[in-house]
């Protein structure tokens, strides 16, 4: 099993000088310590607009300085939106950050989920995926090729060279962001690894694996000409501290998390208020202050406690298959000092445990070469994306406005 971190790179009000300066910096702190330990890979999303969510609109830059504050961790764009990006632009911004990590990128793509990000890019919710495909077919022949033209519904390319090219060949690592259960098996129908940002359980890890290995073994479907990659990875909550206790008390960020996910979830096209009309951190701990038991039922979810008990947990997700878990530590008011002690503390006491599974090796290669047959489980149960909080969450009361 690899593990990985991942970074919206929230920051919830109040705001105050300096308070994204020292986000970014703490945030590079932490991919600096997660490398020093041995951590597989470090995620960082590209959101724009998502105020106190995620400040995190140019992750190219923000890997390019890990790149050059670490050493092993493979550095992944978790995602790169090709819906408000030009093709040859992610194709360059790919190819440099493989030359500056030294072939150590990772290339996740993804399509936007609300209007909020997509309109001021001239895209919508109705057209997104297929914008998402035609990127896909203009993208990769830019990778290997001299010279390259796409002329499509959505890009009008001309031939040009697309330099430079990345260090790994043919290109990076492919991932695709499933924030549900048909992007999971649309993933793995296309042959890209599946980064599952959802929280889930355990039994519907091993449901959603099955789903997705299934559909890359026998419905495979590639939209153009590249190396599959087939990898199931989850997004889990984490904190780790001595105890159960002292861990949910220092993971209140993971509530916020949910909270804002859902909140703003439910609103129509996921569209966000207008700027400066919402107060998110003050929502969440009214929510809080009303829901004290879904607010302590979220804390014992994810990979929250004593490394005993997430090392228990983790031994469930190991008989489900999964490739990969990502590590969700920097979120709300989580402070710096206690991400890093629970980024040590896991790596001392829990990782070592996991990181060598030839009995998952053997049965991924089985199950890739068609001796392992897989059932096709039904996966009705398993769909909800925002994991077991705040049935009471209300859908905001939206301005005017994308």
């Amino acid at each position: 099993m690899k593990f990985g971190i991942f970074y919206e790179l929230q920051l919830p009000r109040p705001w105050a000088e300096g308070d994204e300066l020292r986000l970014y910096q703490d945030a590079l702190t932490q991919l600096e310590t997660a490398d020093r330990l041995g951590y597989d890979y470090a995620w960082v999303v590209e959101h724009h607009f998502l105020e106190e969510y995620s400040h995190s609109p140019a992750p190219e830059s923000f890997l390019a300085a890990a790149s050059q504050r670490t050493r092993q961790i493979r550095l992944g764009h978790g995602i790169f939106q090709l819906t408000t990006n030009h093709p040859a632009r992610v194709a360059e911004r790919v190819a440099v950050l493989d030359l500056l990590s030294n072939g150590r990128c990772e290339f996740g793509m993804g399509e936007s989920a609300s209007i909020t990000e997509l309109t001021p890019f001239g895209r919508d919710m109705e057209t997104k995926r297929e914008v998402f495909e035609e990127a896909v077919q203009a993208i990769f022949p830019m990778f290997t090729k001299v010279g390259t033209e796409h002329h499509g519904k959505h890009f009008d390319i001309p031939l040009r060279n697309v330099v430079p090219k990345p260090v790994q060949k043919p290109h990076p690592p492919l991932w695709m962001a499933c924030s549900q259960l048909p992007t999971i098996e649309r993933a793995g129908q296309n042959g890209f690894g599946a980064l599952g940002f959802q929280f889930v359980s355990a039994d519907a890890a091993h449901a959603w694996v099955h789903a997705y290995y299934n559909a890359i073994t026998k419905r495979l479907r590639k939209l153009a000409d590249y190396e599959i990659n087939p990898n199931m990875a989850l997004v889990s909550f984490f904190m780790c501290a001595r105890t159960d206790e002292e861990a949910r008390r220092r993971a209140d960020g993971a509530t916020f998390f949910q909270f804002a996910l859902r909140y703003y979830g439910q609103s129509h096209n996921r569209q966000r208020p207008a700027p400066g009309t919402v107060n998110m951190w003050e929502e969440y701990k009214k929510w809080k202050r009303d829901n004290p038991q879904a607010h302590e039922q979220a804390l014992r979810g994810g990979l929250i406690g004593s490394p005993e008990t997430i090392a228990r947990k983790l031994r469930r997700f190991r008989t489900s298959h999964i490739d990969q878990v990502i590590l969700l530590n920097q979120a709300g008011k989580n402070t710096h000092e206690h991400i890093c002690e629970s980024l040590e503390l896991f790596a001392r006491e829990v990782m070592p445990e996991f990181e060598h599974d030839p009995e998952h090796e053997e049965w991924k290669g089985g199950v890739m070469s068609g001796a392992i047959e897989l059932e096709e489980i039904d996966t009705a149960a398993f769909t909800d994306r925002y994991g077991k909080l705040a049935v009471s969450v209300s859908p905001p009361r939206l301005a005017a406005g994308g």
